[in-house]
Formats: C-alpha cells, sequence, structure tokens
C-alpha cells in the first residue's frame, strides 16, 4: 500500500527536520511521496530539494515533489500535515511587540498576539481543509501543527473534518525524563494534562511506578531550572509546569525581560537565512546544525509517530490535542484539550484523567473561555468579537487595556483580516 504525505507550508525552513525524521524512522512510517505546498516557489524549490537529498542519502526512497498548487498537493493524499504560518516572521514580530504597549507580554501563541495569530490563521486553515475534504482520501487525517493548535483544531473539528492537533512539549519532557532516568523514551508515560502551551505534568511514570514526587524533593532544582519558574512554586503545585505557564506565573518578569531585546521572530529569520543557503548548496545532504536554532525540538519524532499510529491502527498512546468529550468535566465536549490519548486509524479516546486541583482547573477554565471568543472572532470577525474575546483573556482582563488592544491588534493585522480592512 503506497503512501502519500502532504505537508502544507512545506516551504518552512523546518521541513527537513521532518525529512530527517522520515529517514530516520522509515520502519515505522512507509513513504512513498512527500508532497510540499508553499506559496513561496522559490523557497520551496529549495527546501523540496533539500529535503530529497536528504532521504535520497539516507537510502530511502520517497520522491518529493514540490507545488504551489494546493490541489495537486493534497490530491489522494492519505495524511495532510498543516504547519503554516499566515504572514511569516513579520507577523509574528508584531505579535512580539506590540502588547507590550500595554503593559503585556508579547507572544505568538498567548496574550493578545496569540489571538492575532488566532485571527489570521483560522479561515486559512478551514479553506485548505476545505480541499483536503474535497479532495484528498476519503479517510485523510488533518495533522495540525499550526499555531494556535487548540483553537485551530477546535475550528477544524467544529467544521466536521477528520483532524488531530499535536505540539512538541509533551514530547520534549518525555525525552528530557527519559534522559535523566536513562531509559529509552517509549518507557516513559507523562501525566500531561490541560490546553495547549497551557499544560501540566501531574506525573512521570516508569515501570508502573510515579518517580516525580521523589523528583520534587531530590530534582527540584533542576526541575525549575528547566522551566524557568521558582522551585517554591513546583512545590506547591506538586507537578512540573510548560515553559508557557511563565507567561502567567511569572508574567511581569518575562515582559521586563522582552522590553528591548531582539524579539524570537527576528532570531529565527537570522536562522532562516543561513539554513537557505545551505538548502541552496547541491553537496548539502545532512541535516545542518543549525536546524536545532530554529525550534521544535523533537517535533519530526512526535509527528512521526503520530502520523504512524493513525495508519497502524494498534490504539498506542499519544499525547495529542483532541475534542474534550467529558475528560476535564468542566469545559464543554467539544473544547480542545491536551492530554494522552489512544489512537487509532479512524479515531483518537483521551485516556482518563484524575480530577484537577482547583487552581488549575480554575485556569484552564479561564483561558478556554477566551479560546471559545477567539474563535468565534476567528470565523466571524468584527471589532466586538475581538474585543470580547480580549478581556476574558487572563492576561488582559481590562477594559481600558482591551480597548487598545483591539485597536493595536487591528492596525497591525488589517492586512490579513478582510473583514478589517
Amino acid at each position: 500500500m503506497t503512501m502519500k504525505l502532504t505537508i502544507v507550508g512545506g516551504g518552512s525552513t523546518y521541513t527537513p527536520e521532518l525529512a530527517d525524521g522520515f529517514a530516520r524512522l522509515r520502519d515505522s512510517l512507509p513513504l512513498d511521496e512527500l508532497w510540499l505546498v508553499d506559496p513561496d516557489t522559490e523557497r520551496l524549490a529549495l527546501v523540496a530539494g533539500f529535503c530529497q537529498r536528504l532521504l535520497s542519502a539516507a537510502g530511502h526512497p520517497a520522491r518529493v515533489v514540490a507545488t504551489s498548487d494546493l490541489v495537486a498537493g493534497v490530491s489522494d493524499a492519505d495524511t495532510v500535515l498543516v504547519q503554516l504560518r499566515v504572514g511569516g516572521q513579520h507577523a509574528r514580530h508584531g505579535d512580539e511587540t506590540w502588547p507590550h504597549r500595554i503593559g503585556c507580554i508579547g507572544q505568538e501563541t498567548t496574550g493578545p498576539g496569540g489571538l492575532a495569530k488566532a485571527l489570521r490563521t483560522v479561515p486559512v486553515v478551514l479553506d485548505i481543509a476545505e480541499q483536503v475534504r474535497r479532495y484528498a482520501k476519503p479517510d485523510a487525517w488533518i495533522v495540525d501543527f499550526t499555531n494556535p493548535v487548540g483553537i485551530v483544531t477546535r475550528a477544524l473539528l467544529q467544521a466536521g473534518h477528520r483532524a488531530v492537533g499535536l505540539c512538541n512539549v509533551a514530547i520534549g519532557f518525555q525525552r528530557r525524563f527519559a534522559a535523566l532516568l536513562d531509559v529509552p523514551p517509549e518507557q516513559v508515560a507523562l501525566g500531561h494534562v490541560g490546553l495547549n502551551h497551557l499544560t501540566w505534568e501531574r506525573s512521570v511514570t516508569v515501570g508502573g511506578t510515579d518517580v516525580l514526587p521523589g523528583w520534587l524533593t531530590s530534582r527540584l532544582d533542576e526541575l525549575a531550572e528547566e522551566v524557568e519558574l521558582a522551585p517554591a512554586l513546583l512545590s506547591l503545585l506538586g507537578n512540573v509546569p510548560s515553559y508557557y505557564l511563565r507567561y502567567y506565573y511569572a508574567h511581569d518578569e518575562v515582559l521586563r525581560e522582552q522590553i528591548g531585546r531582539p524579539t524570537r521572530a527576528q532570531d529565527v529569520l537570522e536562522v532562516e537565512r543561513e539554513l537557505l543557503e545551505i538548502y541552496a548548496d547541491p553537496a548539502e545532504h545532512t541535516k545542518p546544525e543549525a536546524l536545532s536554532r530554529r525550534g521544535g525540538a523533537f517535533y519530526s519524532e512526535a509527528a512521526v509517530e503520530l502520523m504512524a499510529s493513525l495508519r497502524q491502527d494498534a490504539g498506542d498512546v499519544r499525547v495529542v490535542n483532541l475534542r474534550n468529550a467529558g475528560t476535564l468535566p468542566f469545559l464543554p465536549d467539544d473544547h480542545v484539550i491536551e492530554v494522552p490519548a489512544r489512537v487509532f486509524g479512524d479515531r483518537v479516546e483521551a485516556l482518563p484523567v484524575a480530577p484537577l486541583p482547583e487552581g488549575i482547573a480554575g485556569l484552564i477554565g479561564a483561558v478556554a473561555g477566551y479560546e471559545r471568543l477567539a474563535l468565534d472572532a476567528a470565523v466571524h470577525g468584527g471589532r466586538d468579537r475581538v474585543r470580547a474575546a480580549l478581556l476574558a483573556h487572563p492576561l488582559v482582563g481590562q477594559w481600558d487595556r482591551a480597548e487598545q488592544a483591539t485597536d493595536l491588534l487591528l492596525a497591525a493585522n488589517r492586512d490579513h483580516l478582510a473583514w478589517a480592512r
């Protein structure tokens, strides 16, 4: 049985990381055709050529096809992976800077910048998904790696698409914990729970034993340093928050760190220039060291593992973004959460989650309320919807700030929002 995998946003400088994963993990995911779809044909040609050389040098038989034609790219695809960035790094730079003017952190998935990204992204992804529904194989999956993953995945599911969201935070923790334990990663199971970019590790289980309670004493400083939070906070919580919780638990500290420093978008642009020069060299065919500075650690492993599980229909456990369906009883069934789930060929099913402490459940509930308003604004547009979403966000939450943020967001993103022009 042949397999066609399509990557929408295939011109990303990060795509060779995926190609490297396909080469290394070919036994898990037999791949015959890799189609890369991107409107930037010049950049796409460089990335696709490098991916083909990388796969060929590794002895992988897959054929790489580059196209700017979305319909051709998704036609008869078995799986479509979406990893696009509407507005590119320029828009991201805006997300990371204009919120500073109202005393908010600048970040592309969290806070006001995260709403801006959702508004730009959701309509584009929904248009792509309609083409997948029309032209891909009837049972094709959409795997969304496009941020904000939780909101985008809910948009897809709400529109009736067969979709699952993927983030690399959980696999990053799994790999780091496995290294501490000196065991293979597949032996480490995480009690990972929350919303995308708002998650906590409540357990780290190896061989039936949860080692996290002991670590919160013996390795407390090490764990706290990993996520750049106070050791006393981890002790109080009794778990390990993801790095993204810094934006909530240490908002003002992060804001001070951000002011006057280069943005992540600026850093990535420098790395991308270096990578594109490497990709343009026909003698280069191995994954460059610079790719490790591009971000998205272990993304290729997470993507290959998930797509292999969808294809093999074995019920493997993967951390994904999926419909809540009662897993967290304080959220609506149709909200999207990020938890371990069993992955089958035709469905994903969340594993049970033990009741959450009030503080964590309360924060999840508040951010989930914002996410629902954000999706409403992304789908239907309108200044009032944007303002309502900003007002509901725990990191905004004041009327004057929400008003100013609305003006700044619309001014920075008018070119990407048809209804706001």
